[in-house]
C-alpha cells in the first residue's frame, strides 16, 4: 500500500462527501495523522474536512476527545471500546456529520500476547451510530499504519456508501 492507495480513497470520500453536503473529521492514534493527511492531499478538502486530532497518549484522548478515564482503566487504550469513545468524540467536539477513530499497536514494540503488533481499531460515528471493526495486520510500523489509514478510509466510504 502506497500514499497513492490512500490519495485514491480520500477522493472517493471527497466526492462522495461533497455530493452529499456531509462533513468528517478524525481521531488518530497509531496512525499519527496519516488519515488527515491523505484527505488533506486532496484539493478542495476544506469543504468537508472538519479537522482532526492526533491522541497519541491516554490523557490527550481523555482530556481532548473526552474518552472516559473508566474505559481507558478498563479495556487500555488499543480497544473496540476507546475507538467507539473516540469517533464518538472527535464527532461531537467538530461538529461532524462523520468521524472515524483509529487507534492500535503499530509496532514493533509495545505488543503483548493479549494486545499483539498490528492490533488495531478503526470506529466511524455517524448519526446512525457507530461501528467499529477489529484488525490484524503482519506488517512492519509503516505498513501497519498504512494498512490502518486505508482501513479507516475504506470503513468511512462504506458508511456513507461510497464504498465499491
Amino acid at each position: 500500500m502506497t500514499d497513492d492507495r490512500l490519495v485514491a480513497l480520500a477522493e472517493r470520500l471527497s466526492r462522495t462527501c461533497l455530493e452529499r453536503g456531509l462533513t468528517v473529521a478524525t481521531a488518530e492514534s497509531c496512525t499519527g495523522g496519516l488519515i488527515a493527511h491523505a484527505i488533506t492531499e486532496v484539493a478542495g478538502s476544506s469543504a468537508y474536512f472538519r479537522g482532526g486530532f492526533v491522541t497519541y497518549a491516554d490523557d490527550v484522548k481523555r482530556d481532548h476527545l473526552g474518552v472516559a478515564q473508566e474505559l481507558l482503566d478498563a479495556h487500555g487504550a488499543v480497544s473496540a471500546q476507546v475507538a467507539r469513545a473516540m469517533a464518538e468524540g472527535a464527532r461531537g467536539r467538530l461538529g461532524a456529520d462523520l468521524a472515524v477513530a483509529v487507534t492500535g499497536i503499530a509496532g514493533p514494540g509495545g505488543g503483548s500476547a493479549e494486545k499483539p503488533v498490528g492490533l488495531t481499531y478503526v470506529g466511524v460515528a455517524d448519526d446512525a451510530g457507530v461501528d467499529v471493526r477489529r484488525h490484524l495486520w503482519p506488517g512492519d510500523r509503516t505498513a501497519n499504519k498504512q494498512a490502518s489509514a486505508v482501513a479507516a478510509l475504506e470503513l468511512m466510504l462504506e458508511r456513507l456508501g461510497g464504498g465499491e
